[in-house]
């Protein structure tokens, strides 16, 4: 077992380092001067000189890629006393680190948070601006997955249960909208119809987000506003959990231990809640982990729609006025998600069914 989950770490790994180079050569090679776009139009060589010096940008692109990486990884080696040295432990990167152990020429291994650059246009650090943003986004992910699986489960096996009947034909018409219709184009006609057709029976806004300040500059958690972003973003993964619940239940109800079971005299509900749906949901789990990390990164457009104050909301931000760092921390931090859901995913599996562990 723990052969099997060191295997799963190091493949997670690979996908994040590959992830990372893609990014920073992506990145790099873009026309533009980001010294320009942090001081202005109007600033002299000389402050450009400085902030590309600080960038790295005077460097080699090889130098400059082992800069990232020394930024972005938890345990790095920096220079502690020579402010010119491209590794230098600036305390205007790095708030906070704890010392490993010394090395030679004044370098030292240091435990530290990843430093993520700083915004080109706000000059804050890529890390706060994704810690302030980053829960709105995870709440309407979290709040959406729950809906469309609770639901979709719901549906998907009284599906199963009423096979061919009008409640059936119904509900796969209903997956099939789902996962036809794209999530921004569902977003403008929930907004529309909802938050502003229909406002005054709903009292649902069209825009809003979960945190709103009132005219005394208090913030204040505002729930109504997560109700139509949610059902937007949660329509398609409730659209495939149905179909993917009943068939997958529709086959384990043919397989002989429930002929057995029904056989022996137990109860039909009996069967099909403590012996078909517990196998029946295996690759529903699958789905539904992969479905909240593609949330999580997807949700771009229906932030947008909905002025959610979100990470998706600050990527477009950030694509619209250049803000390349913003947008590699943020690729960095669906990357990581992505990574994390799916080894934990896999070691769980392990764990459940030992064949998995042997492929």
């Amino acid at each position: 077992m723990v052969k099997f989950i060191l295997k799963r770490l190091f493949y997670g790994f690979l996908v994040l380092l590959g992830v990372i180079v893609v990014v920073f050569l992506l990145f790099n090679v873009l026309p533009g001067d980001p010294a320009r776009l942090m001081l202005g139009q109007r600033a002299d060589q000389a402050s450009i000189d400085a902030i590309n010096r600080d960038l790295g940008r005077d460097r080699p692109l090889s130098v400059q890629f082992m800069m990232y990486l020394n930024d972005l990884s938890p345990v790095s080696i920096h220079n502690k006393s020579d402010k010119t040295h491209y590794l230098y432990l600036s305390p205007e990167k790095y708030s906070s680190w704890v010392q490993l152990c010394p090395l030679p020429d004044s370098k030292v291994v240091v435990l530290k948070f990843p430093y993520l650059r700083r915004s080109y246009i706000s000059k804050r650090k890529v890390s706060d601006i994704i810690i302030e943003t980053i829960p709105e986004t995870a709440a309407l992910a979290f709040s959406s997955i729950i809906f469309g699986s609770a639901l979709g489960i719901l549906l998907g096996i009284f599906s199963a249960l009423k096979k061919n009947s009008w409640f059936d034909k119904s509900a796969l018409v209903f997956a099939i909208f789902g996962m036809s219709l794209p999530s921004f184009f569902i977003g403008l006609i929930i907004a529309w119809l909802f938050g502003y057709v229909l406002r005054d029976y709903t009292g649902l806004n069209n825009v809003g987000s979960l945190f709103t300040t009132d005219d005394y500059g208090d913030e204040h958690m505002t729930l109504k506003n997560i109700i139509l972003p949610t059902v937007t973003l949660g329509l398609r993964p409730l659209a495939i959990i149905i179909q993917l619940t009943r068939s997958s239940l529709l086959e384990v109800l043919s397989q002989d231990y429930i002929r057995t079971a029904t056989a022996k005299g137990l109860s039909f509900y009996k069967v099909v809640f403590k012996h078909a749906l517990k196998n029946a949901l295996n690759p529903v789990v699958t789905a539904i982990s992969g479905w909240f990390a593609g949330l999580m990164a997807g949700a771009v457009f229906v932030e947008i729609i909905f002025g959610w104050k979100g990470i998706g909301n600050e990527v477009v931000e950030a694509l619209s006025r250049n803000d390349l760092p913003v947008v590699m921390g943020a690729t960095l931090i669906f990357t990581l998600i992505f990574v994390f859901i799916n080894i934990a995913v896999d070691i769980i599996y392990g764990v459940l069914d030992p064949r998995v562990r042997v492929q």
